[in-house]
């Protein structure tokens, strides 16, 4: 079961607070859900993949820290603290953490069909 960590009412917390690299593969937190959108913190250990696949929604990355490649539709990306990337609903990609590797991934509402 997963545990959101805000709800809709006024609420915060510090990203930095909540990072925590597992010793090996990857640790998500689901942030705030609600019904248009999803923000996740993801955080991979150092040498961690995510092999290519899709999404049914569109999503952004925003890289908090570490650094690590996304390959998009083919495109390698490198991934750094700051980075902010748009993926497209569908769009074929992977991840390689080179280091540990923290992001926010945002889904948004599906789009029509």
């Amino acid at each position: 079961m997963t545990t959101t960590l805000l709800t809709i009412a006024p609420s915060h917390l510090h990203l930095g607070d909540v990072i925590e690299y597992p010793e090996a593969g990857i640790l998500s937190k689901v942030l705030l859900q609600d019904s248009a959108c999803q923000y996740t913190l993801f955080c991979l250990a150092a040498s961690t993949g995510i092999s290519e696949h899709t999404a049914a929604r569109n999503a952004t990355i925003n890289v908090l820290e570490g650094k690590g490649i996304l390959t998009l539709e083919g495109e390698d990306i490198e991934l750094k603290a700051g980075g902010f990337i748009v993926m497209p609903a569908h769009a074929p990609h992977a991840l390689k953490a080179e280091t540990n590797l923290a992001f926010l991934l945002t889904f948004s509402e599906q789009p029509d069909p």
